[in-house]
């Protein structure tokens, strides 16, 4: 049985206020939640058996997959407290039921958005005989990142903190947050305390000289953990830069069935369109994810934003990389500022903000 581990318990905070009520890999993304697109991806890889690694709303991923009639078998391991990712691992693997010691391990970080073929590197790892195998990637820029540079023979060399200097960006490969380990591997890692693979796991392996190989390619990532970088996957997910077994072909947007959009509106860039959204005349949304039962209003303009579930944008309103938590009102005349998140229920009256003036006289005082 090949089986495997998603790391689901982080409590997405760069998310906020998304996440206020929903665990990051729930939430929407290309018209399905995130975690559902991955585990049709580890289905396409074979994969038999998923346990979730869960903490944060751990109630929520049951509720999800209440109803699931693929042909995939679905455990839950929940963290009473925050064990680390090496902790979840390893708290997560008495619930797999693969018996050999040898037998992989696939493990997933739940907000990673990741082209790589799982088959390619499962068998990379038996092929060399692999203790751990894990996906690198490029990335022109590395400071943000932790890196690993490898060998002539993919032997990963050393796990680097993030450089502070030029001189220390040895590698522009950087761990893309998908794993295989062999099942004993997985097993030695300590029990029922807070570990890092990262910090801990991953380098006493590479100094104890044990087989730890990188597997690294040119497929797309990105790490969702952002709200520009969580429309950004959604949207390259609608127009077929980043691919799933859910988006069967690359379209301009996904519209639920039941969402009404005027004619006049135009909604481009791979942008979602939820359950009973309504759209009205001459609305612009590009690259944006709108939840379900918003109303936009006439000659509103949203771009690469995110506007949460049962909210209202008022006619004329300007979004640009925002984020609208659940239940608020943006009025008319709007214009808010880039990187602006509104907590959930925030009311905002007509022109309560804008970036640039406007020509209404101020109300005379008495």
């Amino acid at each position: 049985m090949q089986e495997a581990i998603i790391l689901v318990g982080g409590k997405g905070t760069r998310l906020r206020p998304l996440t206020n009520h929903t665990p990051k890999p729930l939430l929407n993304v290309a018209g399905h939640s995130f975690i559902r697109h991955q585990v049709a991806k580890l289905m396409d890889a074979g994969v038999e058996h998923v346990v979730f690694a869960t903490s944060y709303l751990a109630s929520l991923f049951e509720e999800e997959f209440k109803v699931f009639s693929q042909d995939l078998a679905i455990s839950y391991a929940v963290e009473d407290v925050p064990l680390g990712t090496g902790g979840a691992i390893r708290n997560a693997a008495h619930l797999l039921r693969g018996g050999s010691a040898d037998a992989p391990v696939l493990v997933l970080n739940g907000d990673i958005l990741s082209g790589v073929d799982l088959g390619a590197i499962l068998a990379r790892h038996e092929d060399r005989e692999a203790d751990v195998t894990l996906h690198l990637t490029r990335v022109p820029d590395p400071r943000a990142f932790g890196l690993v540079p490898t060998d002539e023979s993919d032997r990963v060399l050393a796990f680097l903190e993030k450089p502070k200097t030029p001189e220390e960006c040895v590698t522009d490969q950087i761990n893309a947050g998908c794993y295989v380990f062999s099942r004993s591997v997985l097993d030695a890692i300590p029990a029922d305390r807070e570990i890092s693979v990262e910090q801990e796991t991953f380098p006493q392996l590479v100094s104890q000289g044990r087989r730890v190989f990188g597997h690294t390619t040119e497929d797309y990532w990105r790490d969702l953990g952002t709200p520009l970088a969580f429309v950004h996957g959604s949207a390259d997910l609608v127009t077929g830069k980043a691919t799933s077994p859910l988006v069967p072909r690359p379209v301009e947007a996904l519209v639920h069935p039941t969402a009404v959009v005027d004619p006049t509106a135009r909604v481009t860039g791979g942008s979602t369109i939820g359950p009973c959204a309504v759209i009205g005349p001459h609305v612009v949304v590009d690259r944006s994810i709108i939840g379900a039962s918003v109303t936009v209003a006439e000659g509103a303009r949203i771009h690469e934003s995110v506007v949460d579930h049962d909210s209202s944008i008022g006619s004329e309103s300007l979004l640009r990389e925002v984020v609208v938590g659940c239940h608020s009102h943006v009025g008319a005349q709007n214009e808010l500022p880039a990187q602006l998140r509104l907590s959930c229920g925030i009311r905002i009256p007509t022109q309560g903000v804008r970036v640039s003036g406007t020509a209404v006289a101020c109300p005379t005082v008495h």
